[in-house]
């Protein structure tokens, strides 16, 4: 089997105040916290998202463990909608101490390339920052964190950058090469 060097960055802000909000797309976008948690609807997106960049860690989980990652208390769900279609997610995950993860934030396909990820991740990650404010007994947010590898889109380090995301550390491995499995089988490279 092949192997490719894959370098991933982990990128943090330590202050609501770093934050660089993005400009509101034009059209009828808007973002939604999904309230119910839907494995369905969870494994749709992620699939759709990250089926062409190789996101394939949560591929072979069962519908029951999709519905206890998404039944713990202060993991979030936010979608943008364009025009009611669903066009991309952010979702957060909180951590000890007041640390929020942005366990997974993108577009599909799609819908990339219309300024919708800026403000999809900017209204995320203010929904990071205010997480405790749906969650009373978490800790106030204190740090918001996330990790990207040069697996994933060509502008995403640049959106995280203009966001006001900061390097904190960087690792490089060599990882086994597998195909982006595309958003369903059979679907790859349509």
């Amino acid at each position: 089997m092949s192997s490719m060097t894959v370098t991933t960055w982990s990128l943090e802000q330590t202050s609501p105040s770093d934050l660089l909000p993005a400009a509101t797309p034009e059209g009828d976008v808007r973002i939604v916290r999904a309230e119910v948690p839907s494995p369905e609807f969870s494994r749709f997106l992620y699939a759709s998202v990250g089926g062409d960049i190789r996101w394939i860690d949560r591929l072979g989980w069962t519908y029951a463990r999709w519905q206890e990652h998404l039944d713990r208390p202060g993991v979030e769900t936010w979608v943008a909608y364009d025009r009611g279609t669903p066009a991309g997610y952010v979702e957060l995950e909180p951590q000890d101490d007041g640390v929020v993860e942005i366990v997974y934030f993108g577009l599909l396909p799609a819908f990339r390339g219309r300024r919708i990820g800026g403000h999809l991740l900017s209204y995320g990650t203010a929904r990071a920052w205010d997480l405790a404010d749906r969650w009373p007994r978490r800790t106030p947010t204190k740090r918001v964190w996330l990790h990207t590898c040069s697996l994933d889109g060509e502008h995403a380090m640049e959106n995280y950058r203009r966001r006001g995301f900061r390097l904190f550390d960087t690792k490089v491995e060599e990882q086994a090469e597998v195909a982006a499995p595309g958003p369903w089988p059979g679907a790859h490279g349509l």
